[in-house]
């Protein structure tokens, strides 16, 4: 008997519970010719701003030994030119379709939800809060509770979908951020964020990077991920979807375990771009070797041993 991957997320319904991340998915349609976009639990668009923006200089991607280190510089076409030349073709879609938004200050947020709001298509928005905010000396949203709080409100007050708020690692806890984002709002989070990191060539003495520091991702970082998820999912009551370094069906089975509700794949699309549909069948493969009936019955059920 075939396990029950569906799981509900915001109140929407997913085939199962493997997204393609932000970032590493393009906007999706870039896609259709390497696997069939219907068969996805969901993806998340890359970030998208209220104007273009060119990115950072090259080089911008390396491989480390246990992942990547990426510094894209957010590059994308724009929130007017996604819903004109990306939307009309992922309105046309069966699977949800999720808008990763990101500015630097509150306003840039709001009027990239105000754009998105007036067209069909997306299922819902997840926020980008690794960012730092120009109106307040460069503070990061993602590093700040009360700066989220206030983001998060806001954007939920204006949305008219389900607001997902993606969290950054890169903070002492995790906990208050993710109260915070539940407080004002937040349907769910997802986390983690790349890790900011540098790498250097000896021989040049100058970063491998073209920006210097960079994000990193891949297999090198998913134990502090499921560390992370799983005390983010004991701090709140909303759904929590867990990401970083996710690679495998058995991969994805241990964020769900943490707490999870979904996961979401990113670099290992890299290197292989069906790799949302190929985890989504090895998580299958997965609960039915262990007879496990349904991918929703995973979630929350880590057990430390008793001391």
């Amino acid at each position: 008997m075939q396990p029950d991957l569906g799981v509900t997320l915001c109140g929407i319904p997913l085939q199962n519970p493997v997204l393609a991340a932000s970032g590493t998915f393009a906007y999706g349609v870039e896609f259709e010719r390497q696997l069939d976009l219907n068969a996805l639990g969901g993806f998340v668009v890359k970030g998208l701003s209220r104007d273009p923006i060119e990115g950072n200089p090259a080089p911008r991607v390396i491989e480390t030994q246990a992942g990547m280190i990426n510094s894209i510089g957010l590059q994308n076409i724009g929130v007017r030119a996604f819903v004109k030349d990306k939307l009309p073709a992922l309105a046309k879609l069966k699977t949800a379709v999720f808008a990763n938004v990101f500015g630097y200050c509150g306003e840039d947020y709001l009027e990239v939800v105000r754009v998105l709001n007036d067209h069909e298509g997306l299922a819902g928005y997840e926020l980008n809060v690794s960012c730092p905010n120009t109106t307040h000396g460069g503070i990061f949203f993602s590093s700040d509770p009360a700066l989220l709080g206030k983001l998060v409100a806001a954007v939920k007050k204006l949305s008219r979908r389900p607001v997902i708020v993606k969290l950054s690692p890169n903070v002492a806890a995790i906990e208050p951020l993710a109260r915070a984002a539940e407080e004002n709002g937040a349907d769910a989070i997802s986390l983690v964020n790349t890790f900011i990191s540098l790498a250097i060539d000896a021989r040049t003495r100058t970063p491998r990077i073209g920006a210097g520091f960079g994000g990193l991702s891949g297999p090198a970082i998913k134990p502090i991920a499921l560390r992370m998820v799983y005390q983010a999912a004991r701090a709140v009551k909303i759904p929590v979807i867990g990401l970083g370094g996710i690679a495998t069906g058995e991969d994805a089975a241990e964020f769900l375990i943490a707490g999870a509700t979904a996961v979401e794949v990113g670099t290992a699309s890299f290197w292989d771009p069906r790799s949302p549909l190929r985890i989504a069948g090895e998580l299958s493969n997965f609960l039915r070797q262990e007879k496990i009936a349904t991918a929703r019955s995973l979630t929350g059920t880590l057990q430390f041993p008793a001391l």
